[in-house]
């Protein structure tokens, strides 16, 4: 299907009955889910456990989880100490804003596709009830017909980077009290933001994450998160982590596995620290019509070699400690 046709098709299209009470019973699913990271979590990985084909969920709950863990960290006793309250609430918003419009447009894709699977007929024109973009009611259609499993988690990768792109990454009030602070460009400096994927071996496996500003690499990373979750002899691992574990909010989630010992507590949970937040989405616009021309994010990437993070994250939790200290010891002796 051309782009232009599936436009024409958006404009003239009239749901009937059942499509329109497939839509509600779908809102009130994404209601329910979208709540907090927890909830988003949990949901991802449901999904993944019931339509396997679609690796992308599984990736999506796996980074929802890591967002979890950063959100509680913001509370830490060490955290405490290097950033004001200001800061620290600014950093948890945009977490939870941009995980929050991630889920408000992927999960009604997710849920669109398995009733497609339960209709036994594609139903991807439903699509539009929740402003997806065109670019991924194609890539559905196309995934219906060609069952090409790499794509359609790399063109859901693709969206999703885009979605948050201008109003998170180029908002201007996130831009001021985020992207342009001490404390962000400290987190890329030393690498603490990394994406984790435990196992009840206690292993970590991940890559650190920087350069997050930029569209082409949160897609890269993406993709490169997508290569290590789905090699062979690390999938099972990740799978049985995630089934045996029930997500908190709290490093203490995968902590608890490994063999060397916490530097701080991580047992505060994430619906112990932070309110419900509501939010509304006010843009809608279409990523993909301005910028038709996505082929390029499709490319291969080399994954690093280095995947096994346990000495580097015992490294950086220390590094992180004596950072703190650092600060703690120049205020009391400012004071």
């Amino acid at each position: 299907m051309s782009l232009d046709t599936l436009l024409k098709q958006r404009q003239h299209t009239k749901l009937t009955d059942s499509e329109t009470a497939l839509v509600s019973q779908i809102n009130k699913q994404i209601e329910k889910m979208n709540v907090d990271n927890i909830s988003r979590t949990k949901a991802y990985q449901d999904f993944y456990f019931h339509n396997r084909e679609i690796l992308w969920s599984f990736l999506a709950s796996m980074v929802s989880r890591n967002a979890g863990w950063n959100m509680v960290d913001l509370h830490l006793k060490e955290y405490r100490q290097m950033l004001p309250p200001n800061a620290r609430r600014s950093i948890f918003y945009t977490y939870e804003r941009a995980n929050w419009l991630i889920f408000s447009d992927a999960y009604p894709q997710l849920l669109v596709y398995e009733a497609s699977k339960n209709a036994r007929r594609p139903l991807f024109h439903l699509l539009k009830e929740w402003k997806v973009s065109v670019f991924m009611e194609l890539e559905w259609n196309r995934f219906w017909h060609e069952q090409d499993r790499d794509r359609i988690d790399i063109a859901l990768i693709i969206n999703e980077q885009n979605l948050i792109q201008h109003p998170v990454l180029e908002h201007p009030e996130y831009r001021k009290d985020v992207f342009s602070t001490l404390p962000f460009w400290l987190q890329e400096r030393f690498h603490f933001s990394t994406v984790l994927f435990p196992t009840l071996e206690g292993d970590l496996f991940g890559i650190s994450v920087y350069g997050f500003k930029k569209l082409n690499k949160r897609i890269n990373v993406g993709k490169k998160l997508l290569h290590i979750l789905s090699n062979p002899a690390y999938q099972e691992r990740f799978e049985k982590f995630a089934m045996h574990t029930e997500p908190t909010g709290a490093r203490n989630d995968f902590e608890r596995y490994l063999s060397q010992t916490p530097w701080t507590d991580h047992r505060a949970i994430l619906r112990m620290v932070y309110p419900i937040i509501r939010h509304d989405r006010h843009e809608f616009s279409d990523w993909s019509l301005m910028y038709p021309k996505v082929g390029s994010f499709f490319r291969n990437v080399k994954v690093p070699k280095q995947i096994h993070l346990n000495d580097w994250y015992e490294h950086k939790r220390m590094e992180l400690y004596l950072l703190a200290k650092v600060k703690s010891h120049l205020i009391k002796k400012r004071g």
